[in-house]
């Protein structure tokens, strides 16, 4: 396609804050996306971040059609492992950490409707955020504008899904507010897979004075219950992916959970070179569990159960002090700070019978008191050396300590209190280089660091009780090499390549009916290369590129379990096999005619590799590629904005699976994607 200066449109610069200084991305050495309101309001369901960060290199985000099990998300394959919520990614909203101190995080409590960007941080730079920092991903709710609003969207579409929202972003008195709220139900694609979920969010924004700013966030989820599916085996997904096993209706698995959480955030320009940002937060979270361990299982004194019960309170301060000043003639920018979080923990476990009476909450098997916190320092320099040559440079220190107090002692189940602390020292650095105005050269190298979650220390093997304390934690070392261009005419275009080298590599070592145990194997190694070009022309013709290689594999072998019960680990797993639950290629690419006013519309493609599903190799989840379209009109006067649209996901009806369980001990891997789909949504805005 020839393209002229008439026919052509430079994109906006895009500035970042995962660096914690606001700077163009592509004056940074790493790999950083940003996602903006646009792209993410754009005949989407608002439903899962699942759906936002498809055009991010390096990050696999699957939507698991389960709701109470949360996306799955990777980064470089850091977070594969995971079968519930995300880890191995540190996860902030509006600057209030969304990833708890161990390192498990949750993304549930993201209201989309009122979401201004997204930033995805990949690479070595991303050790800087701490224990399990593999990628990071910041969500900025938008900010109270002078121009008061008030709007409403509905969505609804197939598998009986429905969503409201609401939302009123204005400035008054000097106070900036955005408010919203949402609801979701889904009957779900499979059997047994409703959900029911509730989201407010509520952002204030003050200027005490022109060198202050403070903001104030609120946010709150109810998720009533979640039925939880569970996963299929090979021949349960060939026979009838819409199905489910039948220990999921006979111990009713599903999940509730109610959370609060509050964060402030504090900005002071103290003088043309000095500012501070101080922030606290905290909050609440209760989760019941209904799980599948058959009622024989749990006769042992030493069974914890088949009901989870979790209440966890948490908070933490950081304090950040930002210098920028001149280093030999040359602006230097300088970031010290500490950071402190705190979890606690109230752990019970219940039988999930009474009598002869299943998936009901029966006696009490286990109680603990468990007791999570961090404390981190870090330091980033900034150095502009010449023009055309800048350095980046960061350090972290991070302690974790983790203490468990056993209140349910009884004949056969000992008192398993303990504790036991991590830490490690994180080094990062890269250089850029400008070539010119158009192109720039990068490298960065870094140390990561990783400890086990209290859910991964929850569950010894052999059905022994108390935390499992003889987990290490991972490190990791990675290096990276990149390019970010402006193609004149043709948009921006980024490429990396990539190696990281983990030791201690935490494993599973049982996975059984939602219960999993784990084990640190020897080291694993992934290689890979990102590719990301975008552009736009005439204003409203807009593409997307993103395509991802990555090589995982294991560098030493090591023993698992594969079936249960397995008391020992009995299975040899061979060093190059491949690390379960990461594709080798994925590709997305989009085409969008997105006009401020009038008709719209887009078509989307997806490609992901097949996927393995345990350490063995032994079964994987096929490749697939999946196409979406969508078309909608928007309609804008000066007080009123309305907009519709049509979407069709999957429209091939192609049959594959979603996500998969990795490791899981009775071979239900496999959670299916839904088929042909569609969902049409409205929203209408009136401006005051």
């Amino acid at each position: 396609m020839a393209q002229d200066s008439a026919s052509t449109e430079a994109l906006p610069q895009v500035v970042v804050t995962a660096t914690r200084t606001a700077v163009p991305a592509f004056d940074t050495p790493a790999s950083i996306s940003r996602i903006g309101s646009e792209e993410i309001r754009n005949a989407h369901s608002l439903v899962n971040i699942s759906e936002d960060l498809a055009a991010v290199p390096g990050l696999l985000a699957r939507d698991r059609q389960n709701y109470a099990q949360d996306v799955q998300i990777s980064v470089r394959g850091f977070g594969a492992r995971s079968t519930f919520g995300i880890r191995g990614v540190r996860l902030y909203v509006d600057g209030i950490p969304a990833t708890l101190p161990d390192g498990q995080g949750q993304i549930t409590n993201v209201e989309l409707g009122s979401v201004g960007r997204i930033e995805v941080l990949r690479g070595p730079f991303s050790a800087l955020y701490g224990n399990s920092s593999g990628g990071v991903i910041n969500v900025f709710t938008e900010e109270g504008s002078s121009s008061p609003r008030l709007g409403f969207e509905a969505a609804s579409g197939s598998n009986g899904v429905l969503r409201v929202g609401a939302k009123a972003v204005g400035v008054t008195g000097g106070l900036g507010y955005v408010i919203s709220g949402s609801r979701f139900h889904t009957d779900g694609y499979r059997d047994h897979s409703a959900a029911d979920r509730q989201l407010a969010n509520a952002k204030f924004t003050l200027h005490p004075d022109e060198d202050s700013k403070l903001t104030l966030v609120l946010n709150s989820v109810y998720l009533p219950e979640a039925q939880d599916p569970l996963g299929l085996s090979r021949a349960q997904y060939e026979a009838n992916p819409r199905g489910v096993d039948q220990s999921a209706l006979d111990y009713n698995t599903a999940k509730t959970v109610n959370q609060a959480q509050a964060g402030l955030v504090y900005e002071r320009r103290l003088s043309a070179a000095h500012s501070i940002q101080l922030t606290a937060y905290g909050g609440h979270r209760g989760t019941e569990q209904m799980q599948s361990i058959p009622k024989a299982s749990q006769g042992s004194p030493l069974h914890p159960g088949g009901v989870i019960d979790l209440a966890r309170d948490y908070n933490g301060l950081d304090a950040r002090w930002t210098m920028k000043t001149a280093l030999a003639g040359s602006p230097f920018t300088l970031v010290a700070g500490i950071a402190y979080d705190v979890l606690d923990e109230q752990r019970q476990g219940y039988q999930n019978f009474i009598g002869n009476t299943l998936g009901v909450i029966g006696a009490l098997r286990r109680n603990e008191s468990n007791h999570v916190n961090s404390f981190d320092q870090y330091l980033q320099a900034n150095w502009s050396v010449t023009p055309s040559f800048s350095v980046n440079a960061g350090l972290r220190h991070s302690k974790v300590s983790f203490k468990s107090r056993d209140h349910y002692i009884v004949a056969g189940n000992p008192d398993d209190s303990g504790s036991t602390d991590y830490g490690d020292t994180m080094p990062v650095l890269g250089v850029l280089y400008a070539v010119n105005e158009n192109l720039h050269l990068y490298a960065s190298a870094g140390r990561g660091f990783e400890t086990p979650t209290l859910n991964e220390l929850a569950y010894r093997s052999g059905g022994q009780t108390g935390l499992n304390f003889g987990l290490q934690a991972a490190t990791s070392n990675s290096v990276e090499l990149g390019v970010k261009a402006r193609l004149p005419g043709w948009g921006e275009l980024s490429a990396a390549a990539f190696e990281t080298r983990t030791q201690h590599e935490i494993v599973t070592q049982t996975n059984s009916g939602g219960r999993s145990t784990f084990q640190n194997a020897g080291g694993t190694k992934r290689t890979g290369l990102e590719l990301a070009w975008s552009g736009s022309w005439w204003q409203s013709l807009k593409a997307q590129v993103a395509a991802t290689l990555l090589n995982a594999t294991y560098t030493d072998g090591f023993l698992t379990c594969t079936a249960t019960p397995c008391t020992a680990p009995n299975v040899a797993i061979a060093a190059g096999n491949r690390i379960p639950g990461i594709a080798k290629g994925s590709a997305f690419a989009s085409l969008a005619w997105m006009p401020v006013a009038g008709w719209r519309g887009g078509v989307e493609l997806r490609r992901l590799t097949a996927v393995p599903v345990n350490d063995a190799n032994t079964d994987a989840a096929a490749g697939f590629t999946v196409a979406s379209a969508n078309i909608g009109y928007v309609y804008s006067s000066e007080r009123w904005e309305l907009s519709g649209f049509l979407r069709g996901d999957n429209l091939t009806d192609k049959k594959y699976a979603g996500s998969v369980i990795v490791n899981e001990g009775n071979s239900r891997f496999f959670e299916p994607a839904p088929g042909r789909s569609w969902l049409i949504g409205t929203a209408a805005t009136m401006r005051f």
